[in-house]
């Protein structure tokens, strides 16, 4: 099947930059009505495992895509903790929309932090602030999931055209995209880890499927398989190198926006808990019902993960624009730490809901059903193994010690 990338919304003229005064709440109202779009179509996306469509419609029209655009180049400028905020309230609602959010903004912040100066980045950019969607395709078969490592390269020709052809078992939401940024060796006799970040676009972009996305979790995120053909102007080439590009931002800021989902899908799950449990003291008043001392035990183990996701969202906001301290081991260590303890708490946070709710979460559908947040769940621990991680930080541990 051979599936054309669909075209990006039309730049909009650049405006005036104006300054934006930062509020705890100021997405709120349209993370809200997001979220509720998304909870209404969530059975239904996980169901016939397909992409959120109708959240992603909610998300560019409410701004979200664009939350993070520098107020320099007329966004709003998002911190990391505020994108936190956002992915989590999603989370609650629907996952798959959650890790689109996630996903899509892990990219596009490098843009404005790695992109240059180049025509091609000043329209991406542009489109990002007009609502569009974005993809990655990091990974390819044969390398066994490492993206800091390329098969693919870049093949340049004489009038600043390029060409590459990228064989990736997964590019997420790749039909909803707007384009797709993938990574390539810098040119075909270059080293497998010395890679750019190259913006494919829609009319430049050919997708030929390869595989299906029939999965436990997760199954909105639409992550099949495909072999992508693109031939594009090296104007479409971030300025950085991949491996710059990834220590500073997208590995740092998809790792907590990442568990910033999974922290929403188990709070939802709590909270379903917790109305499981009131039902239960309704009909034994005046007793503590059987499952209140565990859901008490259940929020402490949520705060303990809610409290590590928003210190790692502001310990990059606090440092965002100190490369020493982004490329430090320390630093790559403590990303680590946090996807790996996230993605581990997250699943035994939706079990222990789903015990105190009992036969009613156990079940594949109804208000206190957990079943879908407990599948999504077993989805974070195998997107980027973290055994793949925990060996790479086996290395970065011998240098130094934890950021504490």
């Amino acid at each position: 099947m051979i599936v054309p990338v669909l075209e990006r919304p039309t730049a909009t003229p650049p405006t005036t930059p104006t300054a934006t005064v930062a509020a705890p709440d100021r997405f709120a109202a349209r993370t809200a009505l997001v979220a509720d779009i998304a909870a209404r179509f969530a059975d239904e996306v996980d169901r016939d495992a397909r992409p959120p469509r109708e959240a992603i419609a909610a998300m560019k029209e409410h701004g979200l895509l664009a939350a993070a655009v520098p107020t320099e180049l007329g966004g709003e400028g998002a911190t990391l903790a505020e994108l936190s905020v956002i992915a989590t309230e999603l989370g609650r609602s629907c996952a798959a929309t959650a890790m689109v959010f996630a996903m899509h903004q892990g990219q596009v912040m490098a843009l404005w932090r790695h992109g240059g100066v180049s025509c091609g980045v000043a329209a991406m950019i542009e489109a990002v602030r007009a609502g569009a969607l974005v993809a990655s395709s990091t990974t390819e078969r044969g390398i066994g999931g490492d993206a800091r490592r390329s098969t693919c390269a870049i093949e340049p020709d004489a009038a600043g055209r390029i060409r590459l052809r990228k064989d990736a078992p997964v590019i997420s939401y790749a039909t909803e995209a707007d384009a797709v940024f993938v990574t390539a060796r810098r040119s075909l006799d270059a080293a497998a880890s010395d890679q750019r970040l190259v913006i494919c676009l829609p009319s430049e972009t050919t997708l030929t499927q390869t595989s299906t996305w029939d999965t436990l979790g997760l199954r909105g995120t639409c992550s099949n398989g495909w072999t992508l053909d693109a031939e594009t102007h090296e104007d479409n080439v971030l300025r950085d190198d991949y491996a710059t590009i990834s220590a500073r931002t997208v590995l740092p800021v998809s790792h907590v926006l990442w568990s910033s989902v999974w922290l929403g899908i188990a709070a939802d799950a709590a909270d379903r808990a917790r109305r499981a449990v009131r039902k239960q003291s309704r009909a034994t008043v005046g007793q503590t019902p059987p499952g209140a001392l565990r859901l008490a035990e259940l929020l402490v183990d949520l705060q303990a993960l809610a409290d590590t996701v928003r210190h790692a969202a502001a310990r990059f906001d606090a440092v965002a624009d100190d490369g020493a301290v982004l490329e430090s081991s320390s630093y790559a260590l403590a990303a680590n730490a946090l996807k790996i303890g996230a993605s581990e708490r997250v699943t035994d946070l939706v079990t222990k809901a789903m015990r105190i709710v009992g036969i009613a979460g156990f079940a594949a559908t109804g208000p206190l059903s957990v079943a879908r947040h407990l599948r999504d769940a077993h989805g974070a621990a195998v997107m980027v193994s973290n055994d793949r991680l925990l060996q790479n930080d086996a290395g970065l541990a011998l240098m130094t010690g934890a950021i504490l």
